[in-house]
C-alpha cells in the first residue's frame, strides 16, 4: 500500500507518516522505484504490537 493508503487507513496525516519514517517509527516500509510502499501484513503486525504495548498489565 502507498503512504496515502496508510494515511487513510490509520487516520493520520501524511506529515505524521513522514515524521515516523524519519524517526524509524511506524510500520516497516520499502522503497520501490522512488516510492514508499507498505505490506499489509507489516502494518497489521505493527498495529498489534502497539495494542500490546499500550494495554495495561494484568488484564
Amino acid at each position: 500500500m502507498s503512504l496515502s493508503d496508510l494515511s487513510e487507513l490509520l487516520g493520520v496525516p501524511l506529515t505524521t507518516l513522514y515524521a515516523w519514517r524519519h524517526r524509524g517509527e511506524g510500520p516497516a516500509g520499502y522503497r520501490i522505484g522512488g516510492h514508499v510502499r507498505f505490506r499489509r501484513v507489516d502494518v497489521e503486525a505493527w498495529l498489534a504490537s502497539c495494542a500490546e504495548s499500550s494495554s495495561p498489565a494484568g488484564r
